[in-house]
């Protein structure tokens, strides 16, 4: 695979080996980067929407605004809030409740409203153990490396804001980088 700047015209097989790197960054600090890998196998449409804002350098900047440790982080949103969508609209939620791809520690899933077909561009990383998701929100892959960054953002005071979860420092994407596995 050789050019990463167009995922919409990998096939499932090719997915596989994308990765994506996430710099993050607290309080004005790099503090690491979190690996992930994908699962076109149980959420196509939704492995191949991310990886298109990802390629384009939509999440380059945005804010990780909800932090709610051992449950996860959610970043991605324009505004800022949580309440923002991306410019491709809504996209139809491919939910399983497989034991492969339960929501634990490190799995990245696509936010919604109450609306199952509502995901946009918001996503979360579980930082705990949340399989009570299973079946209702789209899990779509997950870390490979990058404990430590995903520790330090779930870290970050909160107060304010639904579930006090608003952080109280900045947590930023500070860039998404596509790459291949092989």
């Amino acid at each position: 695979m050789t050019d990463l700047t167009i995922p919409q015209d990998l096939d499932d097989a090719q997915l596989k080996d994308v990765l994506l790197d996430i710099q993050v960054n607290v309080g004005g600090e790099n503090v690491g980067t979190i690996t992930l890998e994908f699962w076109p196998e149980a959420a196509p449409a939704t492995v191949r929407n991310f990886l298109r804002y990802a390629a384009e350098g939509y999440y380059n900047g945005k804010t990780f605004h909800r932090v709610i440790p051992n449950f996860m982080v959610q970043g991605g949103c324009p505004t800022g809030t949580g309440t923002g969508s991306g410019k491709y609209g809504n996209i139809n939620g491919e939910f399983s409740s497989s034991s492969e791809h339960t929501h634990g520690r490190g799995v990245i899933s696509m936010a919604r409203s109450a609306d199952p077909n509502s995901a946009s561009c918001q996503f979360f990383i579980c930082h705990g153990a949340a399989d009570f998701l299973d079946g209702q929100y789209a899990a779509f892959g997950c870390m490979i490396e990058g404990d430590s960054a995903l520790d330090k953002l779930a870290a970050v005071a909160t107060g304010g804001g639904g579930e006090n979860s608003t952080p109280k420092q900045s947590c930023l994407i500070q860039a998404m980088t596509l790459r291949s596995r092989i």
